[in-house]
Parts: C-alpha cells; sequence; structure tokens
C-alpha cells in the first residue's frame, strides 16, 4: 500500500484471497469518498455480468487469449475468480454508498496499441516461453493465494521489459501514465480516493503521480 496525500493505492493480484481481504480491510479502515478501479467501462461490464462471452472472431487476440487462460487456470488452482478483489471494492461501495470511478484506459484502446507495436520476434518469444514454462505443473514456485512480494514484482518487470518492450510499453509502461493522470485529476477534488490496482501498476502509478506534484510546486 503507498499513500500521496489524499491517495491511497493498494496493489492487488487479481486471483490472489489475500487481495480480497486486504480491499475489505482497507474500505472499512479508510472509509474513502472514492474508490477508484483499475477497469475501463467495457471491463467493468464484463465481470458484473454472468453471461458468457460470444465468440467473435474479429476479437480474437492472441495475448488476450493467453492471458485470460492463465488467469482463469491460476485462478482455479487457489479457489478464486480473476478479479475477485475487483466485485468485492465494487460491492463495498455500493453498499457503502461510496462513489466508484473507472480509471483505466479502454481495452480496446490498449489492444489496438499492442496490435500494433508487438513484433513478430515478440510473438515468437511468447509462444516459446509459453510451451517452455513450467506454469502449469503441479508445484509452484510462489504462493497464489498471497500478492507477490515487491522485489519479486520488480525483477519480474524487468524481465519483460527487456524481453518484451512493446507489451511492457502497452500494458505497463503507458496504462500507468493514463491512470495516474486520471488519479491525480482526482486528487484535485480533495476527497479521499482509495485505488485498487494491480500490483505491478501501484509504484509506477504513484512516481508518476508525485512527478506531478513536483512540477506544480516548481510552477508555483
Amino acid at each position: 500500500m503507498l499513500k500521496s496525500r489524499n491517495l491511497i493505492i493498494i496493489g492487488t493480484s487479481h486471483i490472489a484471497k489475500q487481495s480480497i481481504k486486504e480491499v475489505s480491510s482497507i474500505i472499512e479502515k479508510e472509509s474513502p469518498d472514492i474508490i477508484a478501479l483499475e477497469l475501463d467501462q467495457l471491463r467493468f461490464n464484463k465481470l458484473l455480468s454472468n453471461k458468457k462471452e460470444k465468440f467473435n472472431i474479429k476479437n480474437i487476440n492472441l495475448l488476450n487469449i493467453i492471458g485470460a487462460y492463465i488467469e482463469k487456470k491460476l485462478g482455479d488452482k487457489v479457489g478464486v475468480s480473476p478479479g475477485a478483489e475487483m466485485k468485492t471494492a465494487i460491492n463495498l461501495a455500493k453498499k457503502n454508498n461510496i462513489e466508484l470511478e473507472l480509471i483505466d484506459q479502454d481495452i480496446r484502446i490498449t489492444l489496438k496499441k499492442l496490435k500494433r507495436e508487438l513484433t513478430f520476434k515478440e510473438k515468437i518469444k511468447i509462444v516459446y516461453d509459453i510451451i517452455k514454462s513450467a506454469l502449469f505443473q503441479s508445484e509452484l514456485k510462489i504462493d497464489l493465494t498471497k500478492v507477490p512480494e515487491k522485489k519479486f514484482i520488480n525483477s519480474l518487470l524487468k524481465i519483460v521489459k527487456k524481453r518484451y518492450p512493446s507489451i511492457y510499453k502497452v500494458l505497463v509502461e503507458e496504462r500507468n501514465a493514463f491512470m495516474a493522470k486520471r488519479l491525480y485529476s482526482l486528487m484535485s477534488t480533495n476527497k479521499k480516493i482509495l485505488a485498487v490496482v494491480g500490483a505491478g501498476h501501484e509504484e509506477g502509478i504513484i512516481n508518476i503521480i508525485k512527478c506531478y506534484s513536483q512540477k506544480k510546486k516548481q510552477k508555483n
């Protein structure tokens, strides 16, 4: 959990039981005026819908399919549906009459950028790494019920940045910048804000917001 003025950011794992408990605990303890979620309207609607998404060949995206499949498989292992911590935040916001804000970039824009930026070499690396990976073997090297340590997350992000620069740019850097801008704008209301984002975004977002604050001080 990181703080900056009237903003609290909690980094979560979308399949960790620990994240569900932490979201509930922090909302109860902090009583925020606004809960900001790492979701766009399309993903928000999909998360709350019980309808199965219809197969549409126009919507097929290799990374989207792979990402959803991996998250589903890992979620099955720990008995948690992907996005459960987001659902918890949404339900508690409704229960306590807390304002909800969706701060992520439209997923269609993100995937369009990714399709444009992703190189053939990176695609080959993705397929190779998935085949090579022992991800779905019975023994896992990390506890999926908990949010990974920051040291582990930072190490993983460095690997992604080096091995898949386009993916890192579009899925991490650009979305961090987008969400940070939205949160910085919300902070001007002086309301207490709790942002629930993936643990890989937490530190990047807070650093960008601090840069905004420093630039504002220098201008004044």
